[in-house]
């Protein structure tokens, strides 16, 4: 996600073009008001809040107790598969970070091997709670305590997807998840668990195509019931699209007050952040200011 936003920031420069480009908004006047406060009021009762990891934290015990204290509504899990099969919840830059290898890969490692990376990780940082957990331990963990949770695929091979996707439904069925949402940026993976199972919501992924710097196809699968956009790239446009198909829109990863504001106008279906006490603040504010402008939330 970070080199998503390197890339607009060349295309703000004029190094790089793309075609689909939102219309930033001005909350001037009393009617976007009006609207900024309907689209609020959707996103503020009905969908949930993403608490969702960057690089401040690794995907541990700690981070997901932190999440929940949060009070977010949903907690995203990043998934990768060890070479011997197992899930855990890590992803490959975190394990760069606790092997000081900018190569490492989880899926190049045994489930032995990672445990026994996290057991020098404790020592080295002297805590009780830094432990990476499989990605069956954060469920048990998480998932009754949470309206959703977004189960992020970080496929490794190609040829190990439908393992994959059968490992990561074992799971969801195993701990009794009927809250989780998979998603993944590998379409084929996505394919698979829809096929392998109706029961689980499935979701695929929208950003910036890396080989031709435009914004990748919306319309691309029919059985999937959210896509989770890079945020820059949605518009009203995008919106009736996605939504004229019934599809929800979760928006990814926005952590700026301005880009929540504008995600909120244009009336997403939920926000992706790893700031949510910003966006619950925001969202106080906003109703603060509803009711001192007259405005009723119940309308």
């Amino acid at each position: 996600m970070d080199r998503q936003q390197r890339r607009l920031r060349l295309e703000r420069h004029g190094l790089l073009s793309r075609k689909l480009k939102p219309k930033l908004r001005v909350f001037t006047s009393r009617k976007v008001f009006r609207s900024l406060l309907i689209g609020l009021a959707l996103i503020a009762i009905i969908p949930p809040i993403y608490f969702h990891f960057r690089l401040r934290r690794f995907h541990q015990m700690a981070a997901y107790r932190t999440a929940l204290d949060s009070q977010a509504d949903c907690i995203e899990i990043d998934v990768s598969r060890s070479s011997d099969g197992v899930l855990f919840s890590l992803h490959d830059r975190d394990l760069q970070r606790i092997t000081g290898n900018n190569n490492s890969k989880v899926s190049h490692l045994s489930s032995k091997e990672i445990k026994e990376l996290d057991a020098v990780h404790q020592l080295k940082l002297e805590h009780h709670d830094l432990t990476v957990p499989t990605v069956e331990d954060a469920l048990k963990l998480i998932s009754g305590s949470v309206r959703r949770v977004i189960l992020d695929a970080k496929v490794g091979f190609p040829l190990d997807e439908k393992e994959f996707a059968k490992d990561l439904l074992s799971i969801v069925e195993n701990t009794g998840c009927k809250n989780c949402l998979v998603w993944a940026k590998s379409d084929s993976f996505s394919r698979d668990v829809m096929k392998l199972s109706s029961d689980v919501m499935v979701g695929y992924i929208v950003m910036i195509d890396p080989s031709t710097g435009t914004g990748m196809k919306l319309l691309r699968m029919r059985g999937a019931a959210v896509v989770g956009v890079y945020h820059p790239l949605i518009d009203e446009k995008l919106m009736k699209i996605l939504h004229g198909r019934n599809k929800k829109v979760y928006a990814w990863t926005v952590d700026d007050e301005d880009s929540m504001k504008k995600m909120l106008f244009e009336r997403v279906d939920a926000i992706v952040t790893s700031n949510p006490s910003l966006l619950q603040r925001l969202m106080q504010d906003v109703r603060t200011q509803c009711l001192e402008e007259g405005f009723s939330l119940s309308t």
